[in-house]
């Protein structure tokens, strides 16, 4: 015999399975207008938001170490305060390990684009051939001169300009960290007070469990995530440090950490650590195996560890699209730079949790499903 309640669970599940689109045109197009709005207030306030973005990720995965110190009698404003300080720590003393190694290298690169050029010879006619390519879309009328088209860029300068964008990224970036911290520390302090006064305004009991149920799936699937994350590339930086050590390419803790930080960004970071391995190959080794070898190892750490160990650990947690994984690691790539493409992955997941847990969502959900 089916119970009332029986019924309502089926049926209420069966609503769910359906996961219904919205049929109001006025819904589609205001929820649009809405998006567009929120992402260009995002890109013109970024000096604000991404630091406050940033510190909301960090909360998620520092909330359990906050809790852990409060278990041990120690006030919530002291637990928040020694986790940053931890925090902050860890940055410096990871900034101080590489900053020597990283200098070292920076001053070896302009004395070794010439062996770059020497070594990637048999990549100069086609990349001679889209310059002319390039120059003849951009070549003026005639009649016109065009000083732009007699100053080419040599690749010495390139590769200037790149490290010059690099460095400004980098100074950008520097200059929110202590904006983030602050965030940081009043969100681990009043976060908890902010969710329940959410709470108190819901009007229905529904909606008061529901809101508390996607905060508690929130923090626990992301907490999850970027504490395996974490581990995960710690270990592959510990072992590419190890691996680059035995090829006698030398600075094993800049690698390890170059390797670990790239490895926060799917896809487009292990392609990026492939390149800049193959670089520092040519520039050290004069044997074309040896140069290729730091490259063709890191690809195999990386795709141990991103095809095989981690999906196997994550899969009871969430999967997403990876096309769509693709189009946020560019667009937020676009938006907020290597700040971006390293929050991308956690803020789709975020996401696909709410979405999965208000019906009127449910297929958007499932759109970010992988």
């Amino acid at each position: 015999m089916i119970t009332d309640h029986e019924k309502t669970v089926g049926s209420s599940a069966q609503e769910r399975k359906e996961m219904p689109l919205p049929g109001d045109p006025n819904t589609i197009y205001l929820g649009g207008l809405f998006i567009i709005a929120m992402l260009g207030a995002a890109y013109l306030a970024s000096e604000i938001v991404l630091p406050l973005v940033l510190a909301c990720v960090l909360k998620l995965l520092l909330q359990p170490a906050v809790r852990t110190l409060e278990n041990l009698y120690l006030a919530r404003t002291l637990s928040s305060l020694l986790v940053i300080l931890l925090v902050f720590t860890t940055i410096v003393g990871f900034t101080a390990a590489i900053s020597g190694p990283a200098s070292t290298w920076a001053a070896k690169l302009p004395q070794g684009i010439s062996r770059l050029e020497d070594r990637l010879a048999f990549l100069r006619a086609p990349i001679n051939a889209l310059q002319r390519f390039i120059e003849g879309a951009d070549r003026p009328p005639e009649g016109e001169s065009s000083p732009a088209a007699s100053n080419i860029a040599k690749g010495s300068s390139l590769m200037m300009n790149i490290m010059v964008k690099m460095f400004v990224g980098a100074q950008s970036f520097a200059s929110g960290f202590f904006l983030t911290l602050l965030f940081l520390f009043f969100l681990l302090v009043h976060g908890d007070t902010f969710l329940r006064r959410i709470v108190e305004l819901l009007p229905r009991f529904g909606e008061k469990r529901q809101a508390v149920d996607i905060s508690q799936r929130i923090e626990r699937d992301i907490s999850a995530y970027l504490l395996t994350i974490t581990i995960m590339n710690a270990a592959v930086g510990t072992v590419t440090a190890i691996v680059m050590w035995f090829t006698g390419l030398g600075d094993p803790i800049l690698w390890g950490s170059v390797a670990f930080l790239l490895n926060y960004v799917p896809i487009l970071g292990p392609a990026t650590g492939v390149v800049i391995f193959l670089l520092a190959g040519l520039l050290t080794f004069d044997t074309l195996w040896r140069a290729l070898l730091p490259a063709a190892l890191y690809l195999g750490i990386h795709l141990a560890e991103g095809q095989i160990i981690t999906p196997m650990l994550l899969a009871k947690q969430f999967t997403l699209n990876p096309a769509l994984v693709i189009v946020a690691l560019i667009f937020l790539f676009w938006m907020w730079g290597a700040a971006g493409a390293i929050i991308a992955v956690p803020m789709l997941a975020i996401a696909k949790i709410v979405c999965d847990r208000i019906q009127s969502l449910a297929a958007f959900g499932h759109l970010l499903e992988g």
